[in-house]
């Protein structure tokens, strides 16, 4: 369990205020998002139900593959809108309500694309998350060093990049039921005569990844 002083943000307004307009832009750079589509490629299947919450206006779902369901959540109702993979959306400040209007057991899949940082009661999220998904569902927690800071809780600032993978298999640890959490952790290398030349290196990709344990009610009949 986090402390109380580990959720504060650097500015504790309502984050209402805070998402009130849009952003159309990507918060990670090309590699990270490439990287992401592959993960989901490798872990997702065709025509199930999937939950990307904390949207925005891209989901970084493979362009090839169609789903069942596909259910957003974000801050921002613009934002939301113009994410054509999603077929329904609801806004909610999960800082204030951390419950979703979801049934349990709904979704094979849910997806926070980095945004987990900003969870400033993430155990009560993570159960949530659990809740929804069906047996053997997947959970993907992806992230990079990039944040809003000051929207950031004190825990994630404070941590190292692998102090922050920690603290993610800890949100999944405070679960019962959860799989062993398996992390991904990827740096983007320049060669080193291309960093002379001032080229840059690109985003770190880090994803936490956990099922929720048993087996699911279609495994069971076709058994």
């Amino acid at each position: 369990m986090l402390q109380s002083s580990q959720r504060d943000k650097l500015d504790n307004t309502d984050d209402t205020f805070f998402y009130d307009f849009p952003r159309f832009v990507t918060h990670v750079d090309e590699g990270f998002i490439q990287q992401l589509t592959n993960l989901y490629r490798e872990r997702l299947k065709p025509q199930t139900r999937i939950f990307d919450m904390m949207s925005s206006w891209v989901s970084h779902l493979p362009d090839e593959m169609q789903f069942e369901h596909v259910e957003g959540h974000g801050m921002n109702a613009e934002e939301l809108a113009k994410n054509l993979r999603l077929d329904h959306y609801f806004v909610q400040n999960l800082n204030q309500n951390q419950q979703f209007p979801l049934p349990d057991q709904s979704f094979d899949a849910v997806l926070n694309t980095v945004s987990v940082q900003y969870l400033q009661y993430p155990e009560a999220v993570f159960a949530e998350i659990y809740r929804v998904l069906k047996p053997g569902g997947v959970a993907i927690v992806s992230f990079s060093n990039r944040m809003f800071f000051q929207k950031a809780i004190q825990a994630w600032r404070d941590a190292s990049e692998a102090g922050r993978v920690e603290l993610v298999k800890s949100y999944f640890a405070s679960v019962t039921g959860f799989s062993e959490p398996e992390a991904i952790a990827r740096s983007f290398n320049v060669p080193s005569f291309l960093q002379m030349l001032g080229v840059p290196g690109g985003d770190p990709f880090y994803a936490v990844i956990a099922y929720r344990q048993g087996i699911s009610e279609n495994r069971q009949l076709e058994n």
